[in-house]
C-alpha cells in the first residue's frame, strides 16, 4: 500500500480505536475514556490512523466547553493526522464544544497540527510527574519532558 493513498474519514468504535493506539502509538497507552473517536482509512477500507477525543486531562481546562485530543496514532500514512485533527475540531464544534486542545511533547514537530490550522498557545516546562509516597505512579518514560499546548482554529 502506497503512503500516498487517498484517505477518508471513518467512524471508529472505542475498543477499535484503543487497540489501534496500543499497536501504533510510540510512547503512550490508550486513554481510559473518550467522548468520540474518528479514523482515517485508505481506499481498501484499511484503518490507517485514529484520533481519540475526550475530556481534558488537566482539571483547569475541563470547563464543560473544552475537549482534548488525547491520542492520535498512525501507521505512518501521509497527512493522516492532519485529516484527523481537522475532523476532530469539526465534530467537537458540531457537538456544541467551543474549544479543542491537544499537547505534543518536545521532539515532536507539530507539523500535522499546523497543517490542520491549529496554533501553538503555550509551552509547559518538564516536571517530575505525580509520584508521591501515598500515591505511587509508574513512570511511562515521558516524565521530565517539555510539552506544548495547541488549540484548534
Amino acid at each position: 500500500m502506497s503512503d500516498t493513498a487517498r484517505l477518508h474519514l471513518v467512524p471508529v468504535r472505542s475498543r477499535e480505536a484503543k487497540d489501534f493506539v496500543h499497536t501504533w502509538h510510540r510512547h503512550h497507552r490508550p486513554p481510559p475514556g473518550q467522548i468520540f473517536a474518528v479514523g482515517a482509512a485508505d481506499e481498501t477500507g484499511t484503518l490507517r490512523a485514529v484520533a481519540i477525543v475526550g475530556r481534558p486531562v488537566a482539571r483547569h481546562l475541563d470547563d464543560g466547553a473544552t475537549l482534548e485530543v488525547t491520542r492520535t496514532a498512525s501507521d505512518g500514512a501521509r497527512n493522516a493526522n492532519s485529516l484527523l485533527y481537522g475532523a476532530s475540531w469539526r465534530a467537537a464544534k458540531a457537538l456544541g464544544y467551543r474549544r479543542l486542545v491537544t499537547f505534543t511533547q518536545e521532539g515532536e514537530s507539530g507539523a500535522s497540527l499546523r497543517g490542520a490550522g491549529w496554533r501553538l498557545i503555550a509551552s509547559r516546562q518538564p516536571r517530575a510527574g505525580w509520584h508521591t509516597p501515598s500515591r505511587p505512579r509508574v513512570d511511562h518514560g515521558n516524565d521530565h519532558v517539555s510539552r506544548f499546548l495547541w488549540e484548534a482554529p
